[in-house]
């Protein structure tokens, strides 16, 4: 069964850097559409971006366009997301998830002065 990684969470100061890591074992990343969303605890799951399997296409929320970037690397069947110029309000659990049934168990990203 496929499991889902995350990592390279962590804390950063605002208008910092972090890329975040989603790999998998028992299977591959590869055919899946990878979405990562966040969630602040008290606060509604916010859709961050995807990526779709088929044609590479990507797909960015509102709140962090022209500041994340979400790639692939096939070779090391990892996606990645590479968050720049981060805000407080960025502050939160990160998850990826594959298709609609497989996500990991979170890495925690504080954005803090």
């Amino acid at each position: 069964q496929l499991q889902i990684v995350e990592s390279g969470g962590g804390l950063v100061q605002p208008g910092g850097s972090l890329r975040l890591s989603c790999a998998a074992s028992g299977g591959s990343l590869h055919y899946h559409a990878i979405g990562w969303f966040r969630q602040v605890p008290g606060k509604e799951r916010e859709g961050v971006s995807c990526v779709i399997s088929s044609n590479g296409d990507t797909y960015y929320g509102n709140s962090v366009k022209g500041r994340f970037t979400i790639s692939r690397d096939n070779a090391k069947d990892t996606v990645y997301l590479q968050m720049n110029s981060l805000k407080p309000e960025d502050t939160a659990v990160y998850y990826c998830k594959a298709g609609d049934s497989y996500r990991g168990q979170g890495t925690q990203v504080t954005v803090s002065s």
